[in-house]
């Protein structure tokens, strides 16, 4: 016997409910690998930025 109820026993409303967090769980693991790409580019812009302020003293 499994710990979680199979898919054909669920009400309507538990099916909606699990597709929405599996929905949600894959954007949030999207969101976080675009963000984790574009980390070091912003931190070369903000380094850029700030030699670029330094040196127009």
């Amino acid at each position: 016997m499994s710990l979680l109820p199979r898919w054909e026993v669920l009400t309507e409303d538990a099916k909606i409910i699990i597709k929405r967090i599996g929905i949600s769980a894959l954007v949030l693991i999207f969101s976080l690998w675009i963000i984790r790409a574009l980390i070091p580019w912003v931190l070369v812009v903000l380094v850029g930025y700030w030699i670029f302020k330094w040196l127009s003293k």
